[in-house]
């Protein structure tokens, strides 16, 4: 909803200085940047190399202007606003749990549960009329289908088509309901990029007071929400508390927090996020660089090694791997290869998070 502290919690995450003004539609276009995610074992790593460059892990953050009822009919500036958020991979849905007469509320009234339900509601209604258009339109393309296989792959589709749209009827939305969807569902619901498929994450903005004592009246109620459709992580933080902190010099922070009794809570959100949208990374280190790899959880060592190069993934050979926990424990990579636990692992591998990686490739003949 508008005004509830997305472009300040945005401001706080960034470091930036977007306008966060006291009217909905403030923000109008998406505002964009990389935000660095917090990691000891990257932290580490640039201690043991003292590296000529450093490339942290990232997650792009997108500030999105705030829904109103009847968005997914027009209403405000709605289409275009979930437009913007079929662009994204993850949604962080952030809740105003504050009371405070200069903070405009557009229903006029602060009841954070009611305002989750308005913007569920506008997001599963624009998937509604998305697929019902769909199937639509493949109704006419299946009467009209050029060969026996364009037809069976066409009835193939529908059979997830009518499946995502009963769905959507019965009110649920799409995240909720993965056990249900076969190889070939999840793989017309990846084109689809349908708004309710996205995983969330729900912060609850509070106001400094409650978030100083961990209490206030809808903390319960939004956790029955949330358990009572499908579940997901809620975290609590003050937008309040995380914008005057941005102001403190970066040497006083840690100070300041214990002055105040407060921690931010900003790492906890990125890393929460970063993971939430089903993102790992791997590391490459040495002396003149060390460097965190974001790829897709599960990828196996070639599509690892394309996110450094093509031409790694093309002519894969092997990967040398040291888990991050063990180069750690043991100190260096001479004593991990010592213990024997430097590995040397196929295409088939698995990259786990964390994974510190050497690749071997062939590419026309020149091996590297």
């Amino acid at each position: 909803m508008p005004n509830v502290g997305k472009s300040t919690l945005y401001n706080a995450l960034t470091n930036c200085s977007i306008p966060a003004e006291n009217f909905p539609f403030c923000t109008i276009e998406p505002n964009s940047t990389r935000v660095n995610v917090p990691d000891e074992r990257f932290d580490w790593l640039v201690n043991m190399h003292k590296p000529k460059s450093v490339v942290q892990p990232y997650l792009e953050v997108v500030d999105i202007a705030g829904l109103v009822k009847g968005a997914s009919a027009g209403a405000g500036l709605g289409n275009a606003f979930l437009s913007h958020i079929k662009a994204v991979d993850g949604i962080m849905h952030v809740m105003r749990c504050f009371e405070d007469a200069d903070v405009i509320h557009v229903e006029d009234r602060v009841d954070p549960v009611d305002d989750i339900e308005i913007i569920t509601s506008e997001l599963r209604a624009k998937d509604l009329e998305f697929m019902t258009k769909h199937k639509e339109g493949l109704e006419k393309d299946l009467s009209r289908a050029a060969n026996a296989l364009a037809a069976k792959e066409q009835k193939q589709e529908m059979e997830t088509v009518v499946k995502v749209v009963e769905w959507l009827e019965q009110g649920k939305e799409i995240r909720h309901g993965m056990e249900q969807w076969n190889t070939n569902d999840v793989m017309y619901l990846n084109k689809y990029q349908l708004l309710t498929a996205k995983p969330v994450i729900y912060l609850v903005n509070l106001s400094r007071k409650d978030f100083e004592r961990k209490k206030n009246k809808f903390l319960v109620k939004i956790h029955e929400w949330v358990q009572a459709h499908g579940g997901g992580t809620i975290i609590p933080f003050s937008a309040e508390v995380e914008s005057e902190l941005q102001t403190v010099p970066e040497e006083d922070k840690e100070q300041w927090c214990k002055d105040q009794g407060v921690a931010s809570v900003l790492p906890k959100i990125i890393k929460t996020a970063f993971s939430a949208v089903h993102l790992i990374y791997f590391f490459t280190a040495g002396s003149d660089e060390v460097k965190a790899w974001c790829i897709r959880k599960g990828y196996k060592a070639p599509q690892a090694a394309g996110a450094i190069h093509t031409d790694f993934e093309r002519g894969f050979i092997c990967a040398e791997v040291m888990a991050f926990d063990v180069l750690k424990e043991l100190g260096t990579e001479q004593e991990v290869k010592a213990a024997g636990k430097y590995r040397q692992e196929g295409a088939k591998y698995v990259v786990q998070d964390g994974d510190v990686i050497f690749f071997k490739f062939n590419v026309s003949g020149k091996k590297k």
